[in-house]
């Protein structure tokens, strides 16, 4: 994982670094930085490539890389499969090799689309002096783009600025990828870009060509489609839409009084069992694609851990936790990150605090019900997933890190670093979710076992994004399919996948990477994806059924199968709630509403 930039200048106009975005780039990448100047073959036309490298796998490749016949290669992501990378070679340069090895844009898109993991790329291809960009079908890293003084900028993360320039950054859609031809750009003065989209089978790339990405192209640029009508494979099995003749048979369920024997009764034990291996798969590679050494140049210690997971204790966590232990061998801990934001004491209990002689025995920053400040519902169910997976592993080490936030650090983060990584999103949503990703990360806490100060010192984190938008497990799932039954559901499950990369994806990589930690997100591997969209929609979830069962069904007769417990029929609770970062600071407002505590000023 790395920290990227291009900028691509029609004029010889000199290029000063933005301060704000040269820090947040370098922490991205804190084990190697270093910038390139490429001149096109038209003098005035020339691109600086800066990148500043977290090591992650293989030999220390430095960035940008730069091959015999001039090529140049940005690269930020990881191949876990379609490509073989040894344990030896670092991804980064079995790239540069693949893509110099082609002589047309066919052959570029073949490598492309052969690719299996998060990416995103910026390279230059000297034969015809042509610049590609782009991201993989979802959207698992962070690509930002704006045009500006007659320069096109993309960047892994940028700087919220004031006045028109606060709205000049846009993510670059992952609708596919993107090819300037140089030359002309030059001629022109103006940038035309290229599209080869994703050819996602069932869909027209025409049509989310036109719907996706005009809206997000920089001002002063125009998109065309590439006039070859290349496309690059999607790498992921369409979506089954298929519809239940009789609903009736899945009636007799909801009758069911104890969901916990519900779910058990429920055998169907092919689609477990695969669903099962698929995940587990996907996180095998994803925790043992690891640094041999460490950044002062020794082998990583096993004293720490080199795993970390966002833990909530609910089911997604909990999986993906118990899949870890897996793969990791059982010496070596597994770091719990659980985040906390500190609970605003009730007004009366607050006043009646005052009163002499009542509550002597109670510390003042207790609730009512005698809970600690940070006793917040995830921290409370994660505790309890802790014991169930100590019981699940008794022999591994489980560091359970409670990281608690007051308001005073919230706020000064948050206008710190934090605008800046989630823009150029800005909803009261991002705001709340950015907050408590980026803190969660950070992994500076509290071991709950004996309460000394702890830092994570984990370089990757696991997240279980992805499992509510493939498994229906958000309420407005459940209200679309009791207006429109199983033909809505569905259709809100695609749109669900097809905008994961605007609302959440791109935000959770410039927020985790912000600390030099790279997210991986088990439940969109490619293989995953693939199996959960091939299969029928009622196998997946069962609305009918009470919350806590039917949404994400399929994955909480997993939970069950893999030996875990109450985690297993926990109701979806959302992050912002889970963690009361949404409670902390008491504004009446919605989540889509704009964030004014995002505004820098």
């Amino acid at each position: 994982m790395c920290g990227i930039f291009c900028l691509l200048s029609l004029s010889p106009s000199q290029f000063e670094w933005d301060k704000t975005v040269h820090e947040h780039l370098k922490r991205r990448g804190p084990d190697l930085s270093q910038d390139l100047t490429v001149r096109g073959s038209n003098l005035s036309c020339w691109c600086l490539f800066s990148a500043h490298v977290l090591h992650m796998r293989g030999r220390l490749t430095p960035q940008p890389l730069q091959d015999d016949t001039g090529n140049v290669l940005l690269w930020n992501g990881e191949i876990f499969g379609g490509v073989p990378v040894p344990p030896e070679e670092n991804d980064t340069a079995v790239v540069s090799g693949r893509l110099s090895s082609c002589s047309s844009s066919s052959e570029i898109l073949s490598v492309l689309s052969s690719l299996r993991g998060p990416w995103g790329f910026v390279y230059y291809q000297k034969a015809g002096d042509y610049l590609w960009f782009g991201r993989d079908v979802l959207g698992r890293r962070s690509l930002l783009w704006r045009f500006e003084d007659n320069a096109l900028t993309l960047t892994s993360v940028a700087a919220r600025g004031s006045g028109p320039a606060q709205a000049a950054w846009r993510e670059v859609p992952a609708s596919g990828v993107y090819r300037v031809d140089l030359k002309a750009a030059t001629e022109a003065g103006s940038v035309t870009l290229e599209v080869y989209p994703w050819a996602a089978a069932g869909s027209d790339p025409v049509l989310s060509f036109s719907q996706t990405l005009l809206e997000s192209v920089p001002s002063g640029c125009r998109a065309v489609m590439n006039q070859s009508g290349l496309m690059l494979p999607s790498p992921l099995c369409p979506l089954n839409t298929s519809v239940p003749e009789s609903v009736n048979e899945k009636e007799t369920h909801a009758c069911v009084k104890d969901l916990q024997q519900l779910l058990a009764s429920k055998e169907q034990t092919d689609e477990v069992n695969r669903l099962i291996d698929v995940l587990s798969e996907a996180v095998r590679r994803r925790v043992q694609s690891l640094p041999f050494r460490g950044r002062d140049g020794s082998p990583p210690s096993e004293d720490h851990a080199s795993i970390a997971v966002l833990f909530s204790g609910g089911i997604d966590s909990m999986i993906l936790a118990a899949l870890a232990d897996r793969h990791i061998p059982a010496h070596q801990p597994i770091d719990l990150l659980n985040v906390a934001f500190k609970l605003q004491v009730a007004k009366k209990q607050k006043e009646s605090a005052k009163k002499p002689g009542k509550h002597k025995n109670k510390p003042t920053d207790r609730q009512a019900d005698g809970r600690g400040p940070f006793d917040v519902p995830d921290r409370i169910t994660g505790r309890a997933g802790l014991k169930e997976l100590q019981d699940l592993s008794p022999e591994r080490r489980w560091n359970f890190v409670e990281i608690n936030v007051t308001k005073e650090e919230l706020q000064k983060i948050r206008q710190e670093r934090i605008c800046h990584l989630v823009h150029p999103l800005e909803t009261v949503l991002d705001d709340s979710i950015g907050c408590a990703v980026w803190f969660a990360a950070r992994g500076a806490g509290l071991l709950t076992e004996d309460q000394r100060d702890f830092t994570s010192a984990a370089k990757v984190i696991l997240t279980g994004i992805g499992a509510d938008e493939q498994l229906a497990g958000y309420s407005r799932h459940r209200v679309r399919f009791n207006t429109s039954g199983h033909e809505g559901l569905i259709q809100e499950l695609a749109m669900e996948l097809a905008r994961i990369p605007a609302r959440n994806l791109g935000r959770d990589d410039r927020v985790i990477g912000d600390h030099g930690k790279e997210a991986r997100f088990p439940f969109l591997d490619e293989d995953v994806v693939s199996f959960l969209n091939s299969l029928p929609v009622w196998e997946k979830a069962d609305l009918s059924l009470p919350r806590g069962v039917g949404e994400k069904l399929l994955l909480r007769r997993a939970a069950r199968r893999l030996g875990l417990g109450q985690s297993a029929v926990l109701p979806k609770r959302a992050m912002q709630f889970g963690s009361r970062i949404a409670k902390m600071e008491e504004h009446r407002e919605r989540a889509s509403d704009k964030c004014t505590r995002l505004l820098n000023e």
